[in-house]
Order: C-alpha cells, then structure tokens, then sequence
C-alpha cells in the first residue's frame, strides 16, 4: 500500500476542492487512509469525511482522531475494493455491502442525471490495479453497487501507466484499448494532479516503493484523476440492461485491434455489414483500433436494431468474465 507523505497533503486538498461551490464542504469517503495524514489535511479543509480502512493496524489512530471530534469523522472498518462481493451470507469485514455503507454514510439515490451524490477519494493499489479499473467499469455500466445510487464521483491516484491508457487517442498502437474506450464513453476523465513516486511512502517492511515496470509506456508518477459519470452514458440505446453485452462487443473488438471492422462484423454472422457501415459512415475498410469510442456507441445501437444480431453470442463470455471481476 501506497501512502501520501506529508507534504502532498496541501496538493491534494486543494485539488479536490477544485471546482466546488462555495460554503461548508461535501461528504468524502476516503478509502485506505492508512495512518490518516491525508484524512488530517482534508478534515482540516472542512470536509466531512468517511473513513474506510482495511488494515486493523490503522484503525486504532484512525478511531482515535474521530473520537476527538464532533462528528466530523466516521471510521468504517471495510476495504473499498471488496465492496458486495458475489459471496453468499453474511459479509464479515473487511467485506462490505454497499447498501449498509450508503445507509451509514446517509446518501439517498438519485437520479442518473441528478447532481453528484457522493465523492470518493483514495489511491488504488497497485496489485491488480487493472482488475480493479475494470472492476468500476462493470459496476459503472450496470448500474450496480456505488452506481446504483448516482454518478458517484471518483477521486483516484493511479498509475500513470493506467492513466495514459485511459486517455489514449484512436489509432494510437498498444495504447488504445478496450479499457480506453470503455472508459471515455462511461466517465468525464480530468487530470487533477501529477506526482513523482518519491512522494509516497509505503507500509512495506522493506521500505521500498513497489514501483510497477513499464517498458512502453511512461510510468515515473502516480497521477490524481477525476472521474465522473457521464450525463448521457445511458442513451442510443445503451442501458444498463444490455450494458454488459456492450462491454462484450467492445472487448472483442480488440481482440485483433489492427483487423478490419467488415472483418469483425461477419464473424458476427451479420450479413448486411456493408448496408450498416454506410448507414453510419464509417469506413469498409476501418481497422477497429481506429473508431472513436461514439464510433462504437452507434455502431451498437445499429446492431441492436439489426435482426441478424444475437446478444447470445456474448452471452457465455459475459458470464465467465463477471465472475473473474468480481
């Protein structure tokens, strides 16, 4: 686990008042606070903060300072990433249901298109840190867990490597992918800060920083990135019904990123591929590492109205890979 040394605390404060409204500061759940030097800071900023902690080693300091003030700080005992987790029975923690935590935390749901509800803070870790991405994906598609109650607001640091992926362009090799374009279409992407690795300590007893190796692509920060749910995610035909099957479609796409988008389309058994293609003008001959990600948006609203395509033929993928997930 990554942990925020002193010094960055001020960066960070001011990065996610960046853009709030004047007055009293809005409800924060921060996950992994670890010894609570960026909780201190954001306390300090007026917010009202959640405390979310894993580690029974930081829960002692952490229970301690919110008892030292009034009301101000609440201590959960959970892991953000294990959030209802598809276990049958009871969840004993750091297993968390996120029904219990939002009725906690006193966030009612509301509308997709409503105001933010809820914003999250934290550093996500580095092991898995790609499942973990995909994990909000899912959720954010369906509608489920966090998502259920409206475009939650997510604060995260994450790798550069990660973040540079995010925000690839098309047609940029290796870089472009699935994830890219999942997540452009899902989220409001904004950078808020950039830090050099040196600026983190770490609970590790060796002491060192667990740095992941990247050979392609750059890697020398851990990057404070905001991502807010679109308005208008749920429109031309996507819904949360069907999002999965869309999220389906997409990564197999990039299976043969460089193959053509006719190519993709007849291997879906659909016969009028020419007659769409034109309908949307997109290119025959357009290689599918090439379409923007509204590109693939129409491209399944067409598919949807078409009746020579099943959503069957993603069905078992759908299924294996929500299990994998989660």
């Amino acid at each position: 686990r990554f942990i925020a040394c002193p010094q960055l605390a001020r960066t960070v404060r001011r990065c996610l008042q960046r853009g709030a409204s004047p007055g009293p500061q809005p409800l924060l759940l921060e996950f992994a606070p670890g010894p609570g030097i960026l909780t201190r800071s954001l306390l300090d900023a007026g917010f009202r903060v959640v405390a979310l902690e894993s580690n029974s080693d930081f829960l002692t300091d952490l229970q301690s300072l919110e008892n030292s003030l009034d009301g101000q700080l609440k201590v959960i005992h959970g892991d953000f990433f294990r959030l209802d987790p598809l276990s049958k029975g009871a969840l004993k923690p750091p297993a968390v249901s996120s029904d219990k935590l939002f009725e906690t935390l006193g966030v009612a749901a509301v509308p997709w298109r409503a105001d933010v509800p809820l914003k999250i803070f934290g550093i996500v870790p580095q092991r898995l840190e790609r499942n973990r991405l995909w994990r909000l994906l899912f959720t954010l598609y369906e509608c489920s867990s966090i998502y259920r109650y409206g475009r939650v607001e997510l604060n995260l640091f994450i790798s550069e490597k990660e973040y540079t992926v995010l925000t690839a362009k098309p047609g940029e090799s290796k870089i472009y992918q699935a994830l890219t374009v999942l997540a452009q279409l899902g989220y409001e992407i904004e950078l808020l800060h950039k830090e050099p690795w040196s600026s983190f300590a770490t609970n590790l007893k060796n002491g060192g920083l667990a740095i992941p190796k990247s050979v392609q692509l750059p890697n020398d920060h851990l990057c404070l990135v905001r991502l807010t749910p679109q308005q208008n995610l749920f429109t031309g035909g996507l819904k949360p019904s069907n999002a999965s099957t869309f999220i389906f479609l997409v990564k197999q796409s990039f299976a043969k990123p460089r193959s053509r988008l006719t190519d993709r389309l007849n291997s879906w058994s659909l016969d009028n591929s020419d007659t769409l293609l034109k309908a949307l003008e997109i290119p025959k001959n357009a290689a599918m590492r090439n379409l923007y990600p509204e590109d693939y948006k129409r491209l399944f609203k067409a598919l949807q109205n078409s009746d020579m395509f099943a959503e069957t033929l993603f069905h078992d993928d759908v299924l294996a890979s929500t299990r994998i997930i989660n």
